[in-house]
């Protein structure tokens, strides 16, 4: 053992802020998670504002600008889902690798 692994509190305690560290890493990764689902459910309330049948110019409008935000929306919630995915999986690696940090 190491002079500085002595000072550290020795590799149990090393192992031990691997995983702390790693549970850190997956609670964020859950949170990402989460702020998708919201994103889901923004996503259902814009369709549910596109289905009114507004006939005039402005109506129509007014869905053209929905549909693309919309659209942007889901582009970023896709983003946000393989972040979170990506995010989980390296909490693991984090977890098991008996070295504290990323």
């Amino acid at each position: 053992m190491s002079v500085i692994q002595v000072a550290a509190g020795g590799p149990d305690l090393d192992s031990q802020l691997s995983v702390s560290r790693g549970a850190e890493v997956q609670q964020l990764g859950w949170r990402m998670t989460a702020c998708a689902d919201r994103a889901d459910a923004v996503l259902g309330k814009l369709a549910q504002l596109q289905l009114d049948r507004w006939e005039s110019p402005a109506g129509r409008a007014y869905r053209t600008t929905v549909a693309l935000q919309a659209a942007s929306l889901r582009s970023g919630r896709d983003a946000l889902r393989e972040a979170a995915a990506v995010t989980l999986r390296h909490s693991q690696n984090v977890a098991s690798s008996g070295q504290p940090g990323f």
